[in-house]
């Protein structure tokens, strides 16, 4: 009995330790545009084949969406340590959202300096994100779900972003145009898949849908091929996301 008791208090400490260090990481990923110049996209002369107003890059009042995603997270984990510290649903999300959370951290200031890096560190958050998602249960959907969608959607745009602009800036295979074809064809597919994958997560596809419409918008007529297939993947996310909502609705009655 002692021993089983023992043990229930080591499970209870562990989870909310972990609780506790996911305020932490938000908090602190949240803070990195403040002490950072912040980030309103890569530095065109970071490339060898200098990336001068890349058609994959979205526009930049897009990057507003991390306001959201940032006073979310920190509300969530909030919620999460004071209210859920020890429910076993919340705590399997934790992990693999600290690690993204802490490669976030300081994203901002290695995007200035080394794309590569960058590149690597984004996808690495995306992969923790999306684990993240998976592992998150469909209650307390307001408080976790959602918000882990929100930041999965945007980061799974951003990852491709990331990696078409390395590629059309180390002149691999095809020019900025061809990797933006790529890239945006790539995230839609990726971003459709999740989405099958993982219902009740609607906000996922919302940000991906904001990511692709800032690109359409960025592109407009001056590359009308670009605008299409981006007005396309707007159109197929948000219908993603409405059925996921619908799905989500169906499953609380």
């Amino acid at each position: 009995m002692t021993d089983r008791l023992t043990e229930t208090s080591r499970t209870t400490d562990t989870r909310r330790m972990k609780a506790i260090l996911t305020l932490c990481a938000a908090v602190a990923f949240a803070s990195a545009p403040f002490w950072t110049s912040g980030f309103g996209g890569f530095d065109p002369n970071r490339y060898p084949i200098p990336q001068i107003d890349p058609p994959v890059q979205p526009a930049g009042y897009a990057f507003s969406i991390w306001g959201p995603i940032y006073l979310w997270l920190i509300v969530s984990a909030g919620f999460g340590l004071f209210r859920r510290a020890e429910d076993a649903n919340w705590d399997k999300v934790r992990v693999p959202l600290i690690l993204s959370l802490v490669l976030g951290t300081p994203w901002i200031s290695v995007a200035m300096v080394s794309p590569i890096w960058a590149t690597v560190m984004i996808w690495g958050m995306l992969g923790g994100a999306l684990l993240a998602l998976a592992r998150s249960p469909l209650g307390d959907h307001w408080w976790l779900r959602a918000p882990l969608a929100l930041y999965a959607g945007w980061l799974t745009a951003a990852s491709f972003v990331s990696l078409a602009l390395l590629g059309a800036g180390y002149g691999v295979a095809m020019g900025a145009t061809g990797w933006a074809w790529a890239a945006l064809t790539l995230a839609l597919a990726t971003g459709l898949a999740v989405q099958r994958a993982l219902p009740g997560a609607p906000l996922y596809g919302l940000a991906l849908a904001w990511a692709l419409l800032a690109v359409a918008v960025k592109n407009g007529a001056a590359a009308p091929g670009l605008t299409a297939l981006a007005g396309i993947g707007v159109v197929a996310s948000l219908a993603a996301a409405w059925m996921s909502w619908r799905e989500d609705t169906e499953t609380a009655r």
